[in-house]
């Protein structure tokens, strides 16, 4: 049973950074968030309210709050992106995204202000990576929980991951 719920939080795998990133997969990344939007909404956009409460597995977010966490996560990540590009390696800020996820904004408002949101977000983001120096995706912040330093191209591939990890989500959801 454990592997089961393994496989329901993880349904691509967990992210794996490669030894060498290359501009072939940066190219390949920035694709998938430019893309992502209009592939989210495409898999949602039929659904009712009945079917946006859906879970993916036990004890996890419905359709709906996934689609409010991708907001939330992925402005955060543009933050982040800003923050190193202009400061010499920052600290970023975490937040608890499973106590976002309990907010009213995320579990009862209508998905089409996230949808938005994420359109506007990731059309500014993609022209944003896509004007990137060579040096500037080697930039880095530090993430204070893990103590982690994470480069700019090594957070594009995780960011690329986690569009592809929750519209899995979705897609499995929509099936129960």
């Amino acid at each position: 049973m454990e592997t089961n719920i393994e496989q329901l939080k993880y349904p691509i795998g967990k992210f794996i950074q490669p030894s060498l990133i290359t501009a072939v997969e940066i190219n390949n990344w920035i694709d998938i968030i430019r893309e992502f939007p209009s592939r989210l909404r495409k898999e949602v956009e039929s659904l009712n309210a009945e079917d946006l409460q859906k879970k993916y597995r036990p004890n996890g977010w419905t359709i709906a709050q996934v689609v409010h966490h991708l907001a939330d996560s992925h402005i955060n990540s543009f933050i982040r992106f800003k923050l190193a590009l202009t400061e010499e390696k920052p600290t970023i800020k975490p937040y608890f995204e499973n106590l976002w996820a309990e907010l009213p904004d995320s579990k009862d408002f209508p998905i089409a202000g996230s949808l938005k949101l994420l359109e506007g977000l990731h059309a500014r983001w993609a022209y944003l990576l896509r004007n990137l120096s060579i040096e500037e995706w080697d930039k880095e912040f530090v993430h204070p929980e893990s103590g982690k330093t994470i480069s700019l191209k090594t957070n594009l591939g995780i960011y690329a991951w986690h569009c592809e990890h929750h519209l899995a989500h979705i897609v499995n959801a929509k099936k129960l």
